[in-house]
């Protein structure tokens, strides 16, 4: 190997900063062997899509043994694969043939609990004395039988369940079957440390943390205070959850987890180039958290809080506002930022109800998304333009849909299996009689096979957005600033260096005429948008957008 070979091989430490970032939900991206749930099989199968789309890495979400309670979440074995995925030999041909096509891989790590099959769980509930008795959160009930304290479930319900063989109730975030672990106890913290090794020995290039900001509770166990009503919302939780009543001050959000995020960022350094992205779920205090576990250079390289998650519709002041509050609460930080995931209902129809022209508004959500200071996640189907899915009861495979039907339907509907092919038997998803959950008509008539090599689709106009965003470093790396933010009309500018891009938006159903700043602008193309700036001024039509660069 030449010197010049060795240093044009030195990885790039920086590249999760403004990297495309593509959602696998496993059990719908692609089934391999015919059981009607996707596997790793099948993601590799179908990776050739992703690298075409023009994405910089994949993010999986959890694959590892599961009694699939919440569908991985609960986790009963951090270093091996769940047989329904697969085998760790299965994940390894995977992040080879990842590696081979240019893409990163980014696996979901949940370690602020664990599955109550999880062989740390069963010895530690088996009695007060054994070696793992702490591993969790348990606490002796109230003199009168009732849990110590008011914390609730996010899933619905207290916070506590009663465990007959210790009598004890141990503490779960979500569900009765996902216990939380006690990060308070050095051996748990070595523990999940041990597990992102293995997996970084097998070659991952980063990890998403899950529910970053619940790995600690307050020892003292402190009611949460209640919550005024005026300061409620729905944006990590639905609005008939009642845990939007509470100031969650002491269940999570400890200052705490700030030294160990510390050590779990000292792990990642004793490996090359790699990334973590947290997600911090908190209504009231998330920009504010992400401030403080991206600050330093030594605990997370990106946060995402859930303000473009939320259910209300995204419009300029949104937009310019998040971006403000972002900047100020955390500017050391960098934000990663998704419209859809595989939680929330999908941005096409949360937003897009009454917008008319559902594609190009598709198109028009893409090129803000990804225009954004920050880092950009695309959730599977997002590229395709795919609607939330309406699932009947009768198909409900989501305990959290099942406890808060109807008002709140659950998250089957963003996680129906990925559409391939619309001739082909499920959507060329699987060979399987039935798949786990039902794929909709409406999802089949806009597959790949439909999309492909259609200008005007919303695949191909991804992947020419894609490329176009990758063309401007300014729209990948640079600075914001905001010339214009009206009830529909929205205008900045990217920065870098010396290229600064301006982005107009018309984010409406109507035709208009948006204003830009003074001073000479050169249309830029390749993006798939039409529109040319006259008198300081562009007409743009329903949903459309300009480009252009400072000359």
């Amino acid at each position: 190997m030449t010197a010049m070979t060795q240093s044009t091989s030195v990885p790039d430490k920086d590249w999760w900063r403004g990297a495309v970032i593509y959602q696998i939900y496993p059990r719908s991206y692609q089934d391999s062997n015919g059981d009607g749930i996707g596997d790793l099989k099948g993601i590799t199968a179908r990776l050739p899509h992703i690298a075409a789309l023009g994405a910089d890495a994949i993010w999986i979400s959890p694959f590892f043994t599961s009694p699939m309670k919440d569908f991985g979440y609960d986790v009963s074995n951090y270093t091996d694969v769940d047989p329904m995925f697969g085998t760790v030999a299965d994940f390894d041909a995977l992040i080879a043939d990842a590696h081979r096509l240019g893409l990163k891989v980014m696996i979901d790590l949940v370690i602020s609990h664990t599955s109550d099959q999880h062989s740390w769980f069963v010895e530690s509930r088996s009695s007060r004395i054994n070696p793992r008795s702490d591993w969790y959160v348990w606490s002796d009930p109230k003199p009168d039988g009732t849990p110590p304290n008011n914390w609730l479930s996010i899933f619905g319900g207290s916070a506590w369940h009663w465990d007959p063989t210790r009598m004890q109730y141990y503490m779960h975030n979500f569900l009765t079957s996902q216990p939380d672990l006690n990060m308070h106890n050095p051996q748990v913290q070595n523990a999940v440390l041990d597990a992102t090794r293995f997996w970084l020995d097998r070659g991952v290039d980063g990890f998403r943390l899950d529910t970053i900001n619940f790995y600690f509770h307050d020892r003292l166990l402190r009611d949460n205070p209640a919550l005024a009503p005026e300061r409620r919302n729905a944006s990590t939780a639905p609005a008939v959850n009642p845990y939007n009543f509470q100031e969650h001050l002491y269940d999570k959000n400890r200052p705490e987890n700030l030294a160990f995020l510390k050590r779990f960022r000292a792990v990642l350094e004793e490996y090359p180039a790699i990334a973590a992205v947290g997600e911090v779920g908190d209504s009231q205090y998330g920009l504010e958290i992400v401030g403080q576990y991206t600050s330093g250079n030594d605990k997370m390289q990106m946060c995402y809080a859930f303000e473009f998650l939320a259910p209300e519709p995204l419009t300029p002041k949104i937009v310019a506002e998040t971006q403000k509050a972002f900047a100020a609460a955390a500017p050391e930080g960098w934000a990663c930022w998704a419209f859809s995931n595989h939680d929330v209902v999908r941005h096409v129809t949360r937003w897009g109800a009454d917008v008319g022209d559902r594609k190009a508004f598709a198109k028009q959500m893409a090129a803000i998304l990804m225009t954004q200071r920050g880092s950009v996640c695309i959730y599977q189907g997002e590229e395709l333009g795919l609607t939330e899915a309406d699932i009947a009861y009768e198909d409900l495979q989501d305990p959290y849909g099942i406890e808060f039907w109807p008002e709140f339907k659950g998250r089957d509907g963003c996680r129906t299996p990925m559409v391939w092919d619309n001739v082909a038997q499920q959507a060329g998803f699987s060979t399987a009689p039935k798949t786990w959950l039902p794929i909709p008509v409406e999802h089949t008539i806009n597959a790949v096979s439909v999309q492909e090599g259609k200008a005007h689709s919303v695949l191909e106009h991804y992947r020419r957005f894609l490329a176009f965003r990758r063309a401007h470093p300014a729209l990948v790396k640079g600075g914001m600033e905001f010339h214009e933010v009206g009830e529909t009309a929205l205008v900045y500018s990217r920065s870098l260096a010396n290229e600064t891009v301006l982005c107009v938006f018309n984010m409406s159903a109507e035709p208009a005429r948006l204003s830009v700043p003074a001073g000479s602008w050169q249309p830029l193309d390749g993006h798939g948008f039409s529109g040319k700036i006259e008198d300081h001024a562009v007409e743009l039509p329903a949903w459309g957008a300009h480009f252009a660069r400072h000359a």
